[in-house]
């Protein structure tokens, strides 16, 4: 077996199962461990897999954090329809904080046709690409780097926030529960994201429809604390009657 169908293999794997152990793939194909560990190496690389301890999860698993680079090339069509959606709700001369998502990120990008915006962000990328902008206030939390996500965390970032008012914070998350609402991979951006939400008028969820019914790690608000979720697809009946009776408006 060619190493290129091994790997098409695992993939396959990783999407039905969402984890895989290198000791028993090795024995299924007949091959090294060190061979299915540089299987993984060249998954990972290509945003597939996220290697563990004796293995590898599913890259979209809630629980792990994918690279930037690699989150940003990611359900690019999904997030870009919901950019279009959220820009719409953000008016000439706002003040907003947005987190360090790609889902964000494609949100300020569909912003650039608006006058006079103010925007605080604890995100590293889009402060780069926002450099070049005129006629907006851009302004940075600082902060500790996390490194592979672009972001700014920390008390200093929190700080920093509680110091101004915003009338929006745009905010993605890793999964929303029925019962544990919206949820993050760590704790540090969880915090971040909080500050956001307690110094805004108003919150915007992005909630791509893959995150519907999806836990994570920690949970970053309950779901009557999001003011309008933005999401690429109706929810579920059950969805839509719960953040109706939350208060929550829904944008498909």
């Amino acid at each position: 077996m060619l190493a290129l169908e091994r790997r098409e293999l695992i993939k396959t794997k990783l999407s039905s199962d969402g984890n895989v152990v290198v000791a028993e793939l090795a024995r299924e194909f007949g091959v090294t461990e060190e061979t299915i560990r540089r299987d993984l190496d060249k998954l990972e690389q290509e945003g597939h897999a996220r290697k563990t301890y004796g293995g590898a999860v599913r890259s979209d698993s809630a629980q792990f954090d994918l690279p930037y680079r690699i989150r940003s090339q990611t359900n690019v069509e999904s997030k870009r329809q919901m950019a279009t959606l959220a820009a719409k709700l953000v008016p000439d001369g706002a003040t907003i904080a947005v987190d360090s998502s790609s889902s964000a990120a494609f949100v300020v990008r569909a912003l650039q046709q608006k006058l006079s915006l103010s925007i605080i962000t604890n995100s590293i990328g889009m402060l780069t690409e926002l450099a070049g902008k005129t006629g907006w206030n851009i302004l940075s939390t600082g902060g500790s780097l996390k490194g592979n996500g672009l972001a700014l965390v920390g008390r200093q970032a929190e700080r920093m926030v509680e110091g101004y008012h915003v009338e929006i914070a745009i905010l993605s998350c890793r999964g929303l529960d029925a019962s544990m609402g919206f949820m993050d991979s760590n704790e540090p951006d969880a915090e971040i994201k909080r500050a956001f939400i307690r110094q805004a008028d108003k919150t915007i969820f992005l909630v791509d429809s893959s995150k519907f019914d999806r836990r994570s790690f920690v949970t970053i608000a309950e779901t009557e604390r999001a003011s309008v979720i933005v999401t690429n697809a109706k929810p579920s009946d059950e969805w839509f009657q719960k953040l109706l009776d939350c208060g929550v408006e829904v944008i498909f």
